[in-house]
């Protein structure tokens, strides 16, 4: 299965679980099965539920047979929801490897890849009505503008929204290279590829709403850990880490920190890392994808 996905700083997330073989634990990003497998190799008598989206996840998770191990095809911002169905209604852990698996950015008619030429597709859920095309095509310049400067900090979201409207009024952008093509112009001399990548991360982004999933996944987390039990979120761009950094430390995504009678803050977790763990050097060489994840260990209080 690591052909599928080759899970980054493994050893520091299980270790961050702190694993109690008779707990309950969720992995809410299972992928190709690169945390979930060692999870379950240290559970006796414990349990497991895996959530993802994706289909090509679902078919790896069919070949997992262990009477302590349940799949969920379900995007983790419903986790509450489909642990309640199945029985649980506290964890000992729960593990979130954010950002999108190896195997869906090697896959070329996925879309996510800067690399390939493909459609211009990025949904993890395949059923899911709304591709990357059609909010190139169809969403406002203003929009595109918000979505490019918001969710890829780009410092000319404005201009590549323009390029992408004026683009379309001749034909259509409907692969990965038309959009390129369309941006070429306006990307900075010789960034090209990190400039590319941040315009793939944005729609990425708005397809699978994902920064809206996060939120409601990090509130649930709360509601669902027992006390003593480990969140541990790893991430890859500063938009997630900063809401997973921000829900630790104050219980809150945004906004004004709610304090008790004693001025005491009121929130589920407390950092166990204070500064997010950072991938050693080999394995940054080894693993690319390892070089921009940030690992946040916090414990219910």
């Amino acid at each position: 299965m690591s052909t599928y996905h080759n899970p980054v700083m493994l050893t520091q997330c299980l270790e961050g679980l702190q694993i109690n073989p008779e707990g309950i634990y969720v992995d809410v990003t299972f992928g190709g099965g690169g945390h979930s497998l060692p999870i379950l190799e240290k559970l006796k008598g414990g349990r497991l539920i895996a959530f993802d989206q994706d289909e090509d996840a679902k078919k790896e998770a069919e070949k997992i047979q262990h009477r302590s191990f349940t799949f969920c095809q379900a995007n983790f911002r419903y986790m509450k929801q489909y642990l309640k169905l199945h029985g649980v209604t506290k964890v000992n852990g729960i593990l979130a490897d954010l950002g999108i698996s190896s195997h869906q950015i090697d896959e070329a008619t996925r879309g996510f890849s800067t690399r390939f030429e493909g459609p211009l597709d990025m949904r993890m859920d395949r059923k899911a009505k709304v591709t990357a095309a059609k909010i190139l095509n169809s969403n406002t310049e203003e929009q595109l503008h918000k979505i490019f400067g918001m969710y890829g900090e780009l410092r000319n979201a404005k201009t590549a929204a323009k390029a992408v409207v004026s683009k379309r009024m001749t034909s259509s952008l409907e692969t990965t290279l038309d959009l390129k093509n369309a941006l070429q112009l306006v990307a900075p001399r010789g960034k090209e590829n990190k400039y590319f990548a941040q315009v793939f991360q944005a729609l990425r982004i708005e397809v699978n709403q994902e920064m809206q999933a996060l939120e409601n996944f990090l509130h649930q987390s709360g509601e669902v850990m027992e006390k003593g039990g480990r969140l541990v979120v790893m991430s890859y761009h500063s938009l997630e880490d900063r809401l997973v950094k921000n829900y630790i430390n104050t219980g809150k995504m945004f906004g004004e920190v709610e304090k008790d009678f004693f001025g005491n803050k009121i929130k589920p977790f407390e950092a166990v890392n204070r500064k997010p763990i950072e991938a050693s050097a080999e394995e940054v060489e080894n693993n690319k994808r390892a070089r921009s994840a940030k690992l946040r260990i916090a414990e219910r209080i």
